[in-house]
């Protein structure tokens, strides 16, 4: 259910967001949990010393929120939560959705079918020229193109999209502006598309915030286009968290002695479609299924409290190998809200991580 959030309302949810340990699996949970972001507030103390935290958690404060939204609104930026109508529908179809996004330029145009382009940073001329037209005419179909504003094939493909509609996910905060040559690509970004950011104003993005950039792009698309990639690249990691995400990948093919074909041709062999051009993505998308939002557990079930003994128990049944939620309620043998609820704990001690795909790892 879409509702409109209040200025406190909204600066709640920036707070819970913001906490430490609060990941958005386990923000969605707080939120299913406890029905507002205040009440979720209030209990996240007492939630995580039970789950074994010794020291403090840290959540920001009124006046910590106050600042980062008064720094969004001084760019002409706009944070928008999962909840709202204007939140991107391809993105709250994740599981789960980021919690809240600062986007400048036209929102709007986040609604509209989008295609993501990405590739090398170091891409070659040919490369470039492929992304920069297949941009243009997938434009002129009518879909928003999506990348990361980063060197080489994602500056082509924004380039191409310019005159339709682009929207570009950057890594550290809204004006976080890298490469520091892309200034000018930026401003026509924001003046004709839209800039989106998981971050607060202000913030440098550093390696870690790639993965979740990353997550976006492929979230607010219908498909993914690598173009140029090494084997080792993160347009690979996009592609796979597409993959996740019921997105089509699409790999342009090259040559076996240009080590920025290695990627996009193993992507061939493990089975993504063939790109050669405008017909092979649209056919691509003529296939796909609609997007819905996913329907989670419903965590408003969990008990108060939870047994300390069964929250050591799953302690030690958990990894660093990733286990679903379900097979953790196997290997304990206890009802599904009270692992759930324990769970959450251990993650809000730092224990445990909860993972997108109800997936969870040791912290």
């Amino acid at each position: 259910m879409t509702r409109q959030l209040s200025d406190r309302q909204r600066r709640d949810w920036l707070r819970l967001s913001r906490a430490e340990n609060v990941g958005a699996v386990t923000f969605s949970q707080l939120i299913r949990r406890f029905g507002e972001a205040a009440l979720a507030l209030a209990a996240l103390p007492d939630l995580a010393q039970r789950g074994g935290r010794m020291a403090r958690l840290k959540i920001p404060s009124e006046a910590e929120a106050e600042r980062e939204l008064a720094a969004g609104a001084k760019l002409g930026a706009r944070l928008i939560a999962t909840c709202e109508p204007d939140f991107p529908a391809a993105l709250a179809a994740l599981d789960p959705p980021p919690p809240l996004i600062w986007t400048r330029g036209n929102v709007a145009l986040l609604n509209q079918p989008s295609v993501a382009i990405v590739g090398a940073r170091v891409a070659s001329a040919a490369g470039q020229r492929f992304a920069r037209g297949l941009a243009a005419e997938l434009g002129q179909a009518g879909y928003l193109i999506t990348s990361g504003m980063a060197r080489g094939i994602d500056a082509a493909a924004h380039e191409g999209a310019l005159p339709t509609g682009t929207s570009a996910v950057l890594g550290g905060g809204i004006d976080d502006v890298y490469p520091p040559e892309h200034r000018g690509l930026y401003d026509r970004i924001v003046a004709s598309g839209c800039v989106v950011s998981e971050n607060e104003p202000g913030r440098t993005a550093v390696a870690r915030d790639f993965p979740r950039r990353n997550r976006i792009i492929a979230g607010l698309s219908r498909a993914v286009v690598v173009v140029e990639a090494e084997l080792r690249s993160g347009s690979l990691i996009t592609a796979r968290l597409a993959a996740e995400q019921g997105r089509e990948v699409l790999a342009v093919p090259g040559s076996p002695l240009d080590p920025r074909a290695r990627g996009t041709n193993d992507l061939i062999r493990q089975g993504a479609a063939l790109c050669e051009g405008l017909d092979d993505v649209l056919r691509a998308l003529e296939t796909l299924p609609g997007l819905r939002e996913p329907d989670p557990p419903d965590f408003q079930d969990m008990p108060e409290t939870v047994d300390r003994d069964l929250i050591e128990r799953l302690a030690q049944l958990l990894s660093p190998t990733p286990v679903s939620r379900d097979e953790m309620v196997r290997a304990a043998q206890a009802p599904a809200p009270a692992v759930f609820a324990a769970l959450m704990e251990l993650a809000l001690a730092g224990r445990a991580e909860l993972r997108p795909g109800g997936m969870v790892v040791k912290g």
